[in-house]
């Protein structure tokens, strides 16, 4: 049985942290920045842990990834 390859659209997507979280960066960032707040742009910098729901599906794309 070969090894399972790890999904490379997912590595760019997702991280996973030290605890077995898997960190994803927030949407809405790309483009109608001019009606959004300072504040709220600044809050959307930064990672975010994926919903449990989402969360094994997403492993099983990262299975052999490590970074």
């Amino acid at each position: 049985m070969p090894k399972m390859k790890t999904k490379k659209a997912a590595t760019k997507r997702f991280k996973m942290s030290a605890t077995g979280k898997v960190l994803q960066s927030q949407g809405g960032k790309s483009h109608l920045n001019a009606c959004k707040s300072r504040k709220r742009k600044r809050n959307l910098r930064g990672m975010c842990v994926l919903s449990e729901a989402d969360q094994p599906r997403i492993k099983r794309m990262l299975s052999n990834y490590k970074g």
